[in-house]
């Protein structure tokens, strides 16, 4: 393991004050994540911010119905709170299918935003790779890629996020609250994800000294009729082969509004957008289904050992629109 330092912050700013000083330095939440990562000697930080003193994990449903979720407040405290039970389901059911309970204990929202990617070359320091040290190649394009991307991909990098709540979240057009040396911000989740282009190794727009404090997520007449999906090669803590969360309101039969987000296909949560279009101001019958199913995959880029993914995202968006058939 690579020796680095490490302090434990008091308040948000001498967190931040930590993150200007030492160059390349990481917040540490749970752990669950970058422990691994540090032991593997694919992430090799000089520092480490310890962050769990801060006062932010406070679950809080406001007046006009949206919920703040503080950055630090555990995968199970979310999963389990009950304004998300009730209004929120697919972010109980997208974070309940990741991992353990364990590592559900641990994690933190802020921290499984940030997760890295489970490509195998990005977390064996022994392979090339140009999220972990850019230049240096991609082995993933013809190598081992049945768990890679099919959407958003370049020629530096094919990984995908690998977290469920993120899918979750996107269906529910959530939005992430930053606070840095420059004042706070907030940023739909949509805009959050950088797509790998020529800089793989930067995957969110956060900067260098820019804080996760919460996220918020808005009242809409869609969140309570949502529902998540996914598909992975055995039934529990395995990461999506394909995943897919989705949300829904009606007028009389009718689609008024809806969110399809997919999972394990991009290196974000992949808005299915023109999925969503297919489906506006329609009844699901089975033909409206078929169309919504085409253009989920339209312009799906396959590679040697993920091509099938193609078909998985086609039959995810059948059946949860099928579900959705069964609330209309």
């Amino acid at each position: 393991m690579n020796p680095f330092g490490y302090v434990q912050a008091g308040n948000d700013v001498s967190a931040l004050s930590y993150k200007v000083q030492q160059a390349g330095s990481l917040f540490l939440a749970g752990g669950t994540c970058i422990v691994d990562l540090l032991t593997q000697g694919a992430l090799r930080p000089p520092f480490l911010i310890d962050i769990n003193a801060l006062p932010l994990r406070a679950i809080t449903l406001q007046d006009d119905n949206s919920l703040i979720i503080g950055a630090l407040a555990s995968n199970s405290a979310v999963a389990h709170h009950p304004s998300v039970l009730s209004g929120y389901p697919v972010l109980s059911e997208s974070i309940l299918a990741g991992a353990s309970a364990q590592i559900r204990n641990a994690a933190s929202i802020g921290g499984n935003l940030l997760q890295k990617t489970r490509c195998y070359y990005y977390r064996d320091p022994s392979f090339a790779c140009n999220k972990r040290t850019p230049g240096s190649g991609c082995p993933a394009i013809t190598g081992a890629n049945r768990m890679h991307a099919i959407f958003g991909t370049s020629e530096q990098c094919i990984a995908v996020h690998p977290s469920d709540m993120a899918v979750g979240l996107s269906a529910l057009d959530a939005a992430i609250h930053t606070e840095s040396s420059r004042g706070k911000r907030q940023i739909a989740i949509d805009d959050f994800f950088l797509l790998p282009g020529d800089t793989p190794d930067r995957e969110t727009i956060l900067e260098q000294d820019e804080l996760i404090t919460a996220v918020e997520i808005p009242a809409t007449p869609f969140a309570r009729k949502s529902n998540y999906l996914k598909v992975r090669d055995r039934s529990s803590y395995a990461f999506a082969l394909v995943s897919v969360a989705g949300a829904v309101v009606f007028e009389g039969n009718s689609v008024k509004e809806i969110r399809l987000s997919a999972g394990g296909v991009a290196h974000k949560p992949w808005r299915l957008q023109e999925a969503e279009q297919t489906l506006l101001g329609r009844a699901l019958e089975e033909g409206v289904i078929a169309r919504a199913m085409e253009s989920a995959v339209a312009g799906a880029k396959t590679y040697r050992q993920n091509a099938v993914k193609v078909d998985l995202l086609k039959r995810c968006v059948r059946l949860m629109l099928h579900r959705f058939r069964e609330m209309a």
